[in-house]
């Protein structure tokens, strides 16, 4: 999410336009915006500044269509087109896609849904994650818009990783910004007896890099405890023991519930999140209910993290900057 550096000064306010928290580190809900209008330049500052500051906003009521939703998109940032996306995704609009795709995978490899899910989060905190965070280059920021939600259940978590950094202790602090993480496509996944199609799919197709542990934010200079869930194999240059109990303490102290805002969705509701900043956790309580759940998405584009020391992230296997 491109800036000119500005989020340290708050921008003006806009007549009509309210900012309201939800939570104590995270999270707001902007009211007063059509989001499938021409917005002008203020209203757009005041957005960017609100998603810098409170890390996610939430808007409701919105009519967006998918040219609007990557209209919208690309007054923020670039909109990443990605290579491969599901059949529910729309095909005229490449920067748009639909998550219910996901639940295409499971079938593909083999396995129901619930099953394929079942094996890529059998932990408390394998779900949590930024968005495609095993590459070279995560997205910046992602706006995600809801079509058809359950009437109830199927909430998405986000929590503040600017504030989870913060709130450890200044030795701890000091420790963790001296270390490195490879973040890994597949990480954890527990693999079926015999022949496994998705493993095979995992170990042919590869997405890796050594990242910060903690990360410079690129807008805010903000210090981030970058870990989550699903993309950290382990820290670098310790043994696999002291990997293992330094990320357990630092993905609990990730998503203290301090940190974090929950969000029910809406028909036409949009959240909007900095995807550097932020993990999410998104909802597994609403696939016994038999609802359907239809939401969009679109990316922007970011860049490569960069260390307290300097050191910018390498890739290990499967990304480059820029390539989808």
């Amino acid at each position: 999410m491109t800036t000119d550096r500005g989020s340290e000064r708050r921008a003006e306010p806009v007549a009509g336009v309210e900012v309201r928290p939800v939570a104590g580190h995270i999270g707001a809900e902007i009211t007063g915006v059509d989001l499938a209008g021409d917005l002008d330049a203020a209203v757009v500052a005041l957005i960017r500044e609100a998603v810098l500051r409170r890390k996610v906003v939430f808007f409701r009521g919105q009519r967006l269509d998918h040219a609007g939703h990557v209209a919208l998109a690309r007054r923020f940032g670039e909109p990443v087109v990605l290579g491969r996306r599901g059949s529910a995704s729309p095909p005229d609009h490449p920067a748009v896609e639909t998550t219910a795709d996901r639940l295409e995978l499971g079938g593909r490899f083999g396995m129901e849904h619930e099953e394929w899910l079942d094996r890529r989060r059998h932990t408390l905190l394998r779900g949590w994650h930024c968005d495609h965070g095993a590459r070279i280059d995560p997205p910046a920021a992602t706006i995600l818009r809801a079509e058809t939600v359950p009437p109830y259940g199927g909430d998405t978590t986000w929590s503040n990783l600017a504030a989870a950094y913060a709130g450890l202790s200044a030795p701890v602090r000091a420790f963790a910004d001296t270390l490195r993480a490879e973040h890994r496509l597949g990480v954890g996944y527990q693999s079926r007896p015999g022949d496994d199609a998705y493993l095979r799919h995992l170990l042919d197709h590869q997405v890796a890099s050594v990242h910060p542990l903690v990360r410079v934010h690129p807008e805010t200079g903000e210090r981030v405890l970058y870990v989550n869930g699903y993309y950290v194999e382990r820290i670098v240059d310790v043994s696999r023991p002291e990997s293992a109990a330094l990320l357990e303490m630092l993905l609990a102290q990730a998503v203290r519930p301090e940190y974090t805002v929950r969000f029910r969705w809406e028909p036409g509701s949009v959240a909007f999140w900095d995807n550097r900043a932020t993990i999410h956790l998104a909802p597994s309580d609403n696939a016994h209910l038999g609802f359907p759940r239809t939401m969009h998405r679109v990316m922007l584009a970011g860049d490569v993290p960069v260390g307290v020391d300097g050191r910018p992230s390498e890739p290990v296997t499967g990304t480059e900057p820029g390539r989808w």
